[in-house]
């Protein structure tokens, strides 16, 4: 490996003074004896101060990420052990650990490093250049932790499948680490049953940071009619039904997903009151609004409408007019959920924009909770990019 050095223009470097990762592009004054992008480099602020190290890549505008805060720590098998070993005890703290994930990039300190655990299996994914080269050594380590807690994993897939590998200059690919098995895996959260298929789901088969959102809105579908809008794979319904619920309709766009979604509704033995239909959203919920239809309990779990700052703007509309639509469809007294995944879409902004909604269609909302992505999906205060989930709930009530 050679030894980079790469020096911070006078008074930059602010995200990574103050906690965070990321050493941008147009904060560097120079960069030193550099062989390839994907080293480890060490970063010093102008005045030669030592801050640390991290990988190189000069494909990308995050141009470090930062490993380590001490400057004289080998990026050895020891160091990944340890940060491996720090995220798997803060799991076993935190959350149910039947499933969920293992690694969340930056928020443990292994930029651009993705790990879900389903049941008995593992799911990477490897979004920057520098941990591309170490992902299969970290797999191998995180086995032989898992194996001290006697969990055996069965099989490793790769889901490094994602747009952005290409800001990296990096191929996008998927498959086998390791030997082929059976992908399709069965696992179970909040005493809900799913078939999880990690090679052709979305992002890594399942989304496990809204655990205990589902949780959280089951007290409130006992005997209820429950609309869950950008259903996916049918979680949020399964949970309303199985906390018994009178019906729930789930709809969703995709319809591998909706196929999945019926699948896991037999799965638990809910086919008779979680029904699930293939339909654009936005199309369909105006068509039950002429119908006449409401709901006692609305969900609203839409894909993130923004990937940047620049497309903000259209996001803001998609989010307040499915915002309008939900409310309209939830009966005076009723509860809507909803949330949005981007990191873009800030809490303030998101806020605002429920409540421009409210106010478009009348509707008086009164909060019950405020909620953000579950703890396996940490969110480092210095490094704003790992919040990115928000989850109100609400009572919806006409303006008497």
């Amino acid at each position: 490996m050679s030894e980079g050095i790469v020096t911070l223009k006078k008074g930059e470097g602010r995200t990574l003074k103050s906690g965070g990762l990321w050493v941008y592009d147009n904060e560097i004054a120079s960069v030193m004896g550099v062989e390839e992008n994907g080293d480890i480099v060490h970063v010093h602020d102008f005045d030669g101060y030592p801050m640390g190290r991290g990988f190189i890549n000069t494909n990308s505008k995050i141009r470090v990420r930062m490993l380590t805060r001490e400057p004289e720590q080998e990026i050895d098998r020891d160091f990944l052990r340890m940060r491996l070993l720090n995220a798997w005890e803060y799991r076993k703290k935190t959350v149910d650990t039947s499933s969920c994930r293992v690694v969340f990039g930056e928020a443990d300190f292994l930029p651009g490093l993705v790990i879900d655990k389903y049941s008995d299996v593992l799911v990477v994914q490897s979004l920057a250049l520098g941990i591309d080269r170490l992902k299969e050594e970290i797999v191998s380590i995180l086995q032989e932790i898992l194996a001290e807690d006697g969990i055996v994993i069965r099989g490793v897939y790769e889901r490094s499948d994602a747009k952005v590998r290409k800001q990296e200059g990096m191929e996008r690919i998927k498959g086998f680490i390791g030997e082929p098995f059976d992908t399709q895996v069965d696992i179970e959260e909040n005493g809900v049953k799913y078939y999880v298929d990690v090679k052709d789901g979305q992002k890594t088969g399942f989304f496990l940071d809204q655990k205990y959102n589902r949780q959280a809105i089951r007290r409130l579908c006992e005997g209820a009619t429950v609309l869950d809008c950008f259903t996916h794979t049918g979680s949020f319904a399964l949970n309303a039904g199985q906390a018994g619920a009178a019906h729930v309709l789930g709809l969703d766009a995709s319809e591998l997903a909706v196929e999945q979604a019926r699948k896991n509704a037999e799965l638990n033995g809910l086919s008779d009151v979680v029904e699930f239909v293939c339909t654009d959203v936005f199309e369909k919920l105006p068509e039950l609004e002429r119908e006449g239809q409401q709901f006692d309990v609305v969900i609203l779990d839409p894909p993130a409408f923004t990937k940047s700052r620049g497309s903000i703007k259209n996001a803001v509309k998609g989010y307040r007019e499915i915002n309008m639509r939900g409310m309209k469809l939830v009966k005076d007294g009723g509860y809507l959920a909803t949330c949005s995944c981007s990191h873009f879409m800030d809490y303030e902004l998101f806020t605002k924009t429920i409540g421009q909604a409210a106010n478009s269609v009348h509707k008086r909302l009164r909060q019950v909770e405020f909620r953000t992505q579950s703890p396996d999906h940490p969110i480092l205060w210095a490094a704003g990019e790992s919040y990115y989930l928000k989850f109100y709930i609400f009572q919806v009530c006409e303006e008497h």
